[in-house]
């Protein structure tokens, strides 16, 4: 069943969070992830967000969960995590 990381982020740094974005596109893509959205223009209906919003599948929760415990994800962490405001989330698909 596929597995959908849904991240909404807000960016203090962006030369900073660059680096994470670096590590992270190559690591998601070695886990079998495909990117759906990545900081595409948002318009919110209800509730709140956050500036930017990506949407990664992965073939299912035990990948996606392998990934981010990755080293390489948890490194490219280490850039995003001081510069950033962060949801994440993995959600089952159908």
């Amino acid at each position: 069943m596929p597995v959908y990381a849904i991240v909404q982020v807000d960016v203090q740094d962006a030369a900073e969070y660059a680096k994470y974005a670096e590590i992270a596109g190559p690591t998601v893509a070695s886990f079998g992830g495909e990117f759906l959205a990545r900081g595409g223009h948002v318009e919110v209906m209800e509730g709140e967000t956050r500036d930017r919003c990506v949407i990664i599948r992965f073939p299912d929760m035990e990948t996606a969960k392998a990934f981010y415990h990755s080293d390489d994800y948890q490194r490219a962490l280490g850039f995003a995590l001081p510069v950033s405001t962060r949801d994440y989330k993995f959600v089952e698909g159908v």
